[in-house]
């Protein structure tokens, strides 16, 4: 069994910065995350989007972001659950928490942290004929990596900034791009749909508005799709690759049967006072969480994750007072018993 201070479910930038505050009052952190990877949507799916309210940063983008707070966590020396999701909790005699994921694998804490971004996403999938029976042999419903489609013929299908994104990104790594779009005007970033445009004018893209996918061909494997536009028969392309970026749907799934308070496939919590939920020693932070005047920012989940520390700690060590420090002033301490100094006050006389 894994035991640790604090649990933390979701590895997306709120999560990942709640090791770094916990870090700083000596908490230990474990991360749950359903996806391969810590990053969370940043992550996964848009990990070439720029982000621009960050602070400090005019413009970075979603895969440098989760980078760089990998880096800040890196000190702490946090665990990782990857691949796996996080199933049931069970409250033990001594008031601490065990949470058993999908694959049994068991995590003890005294506080549990629920930071799972929107919650797990499951796929919108298009209404073709026996799409599940070409999942993963050609259909694939995000990007996970891109040399899979190395020197590969892939058709897009999408209007949306992972739709515009991947096929931008794909058009160095696969032998053809096609993106599909059922309109002629797209929902992402104006610089991507120029950019798409610029590529297609460069005869790197095939770019088909006003269209649909309306069939799927192949014997044992994706051959080919039929293709439809608007008031036209349908054409046959051939490809390798079918990847609908049609997004995801949200949804708590198994943290929805804990007994916590739900609204509106949100959690509730506390804002008042420091994020718990309505079961002491679970709390909530970043977009699962709702709140009167809640905004879904990064930056937001990020001061949620920070006051949920101090309260987080008050928890862990009953009785015993901590004095907020800043780091310019006490530096910071790294669990590996690294120290990075505070840079000294000069003083400067006043004649």
């Amino acid at each position: 069994m894994i035991t640790t201070d604090i649990l933390i479910i979701g590895a997306g930038p709120t999560g990942l910065f709640t090791v770094f505050e916990a870090g700083l009052l000596k908490l230990k952190c474990h991360l749950i995350d359903a996806l391969p990877q810590a990053g969370g949507q940043c992550s996964e799916l848009y990990p070439k989007k720029p982000i621009y309210d960050i602070p400090a940063y005019p413009e970075i983008l979603a895969g440098d972001l989760t980078e760089k707070l990998l880096e800040q966590s890196k000190q702490f020396e946090p665990g990782f659950t990857l691949g796996e999701r996080a199933e049931t909790i069970e409250k033990q005699a001594d008031g601490s928490f065990v949470v058993t994921t999908n694959k049994g694998t068991q995590h003890k804490a005294p506080v549990v942290a629920i930071a799972g971004g929107l919650g797990s996403f499951e796929p919108r999938k298009p209404l073709l004929e026996n799409i599940e029976f070409y999942e993963d042999k050609g259909v694939a419903y995000m990007v996970k990596d891109p040399e899979v489609y190395r020197n590969k013929k892939v058709v897009i299908s999408g209007g949306g900034d992972s739709a515009l994104d991947w096929a931008i990104f794909l058009s160095d790594v696969a032998s053809e791009v096609t993106l599909i779009h059922r309109r002629n005007e797209f929902r992402g970033a104006l610089d991507s749909v120029d950019k798409v445009q610029e590529l297609k004018n460069k005869g790197l893209i095939t770019l088909i508005t006003p269209a649909e996918v309306t069939g799927l061909i192949g014997e044992t494997q994706l051959q080919a799709i039929e293709v439809t536009k608007a008031g036209e028969s349908p054409v046959t392309i051939e490809t390798d690759c079918f990847i609908p970026l049609f997004g995801l749907s949200p949804k708590l799934g198994p943290i929805a049967q804990w007994g916590l308070e739900i609204e509106k496939n949100a959690i509730k919590v506390n804002n008042a006072l420091d994020y718990q939920t309505n079961i002491p020693g679970i709390f909530a932070i970043g977009d699962v969480n709702t709140y009167p005047g809640k905004l879904k920012l990064i930056l937001c989940g990020f001061h949620e994750a920070t006051l949920m520390c101090q309260a987080a700690y008050q928890i862990i060590n009953p009785g015993k007072r901590y004095v907020l420090k800043y780091t310019t002033v006490s530096g910071i301490d790294g669990f590996d018993g690294t120290r990075k100094e505070a840079p000294k006050a000069v003083v400067k006389s006043i004649n």
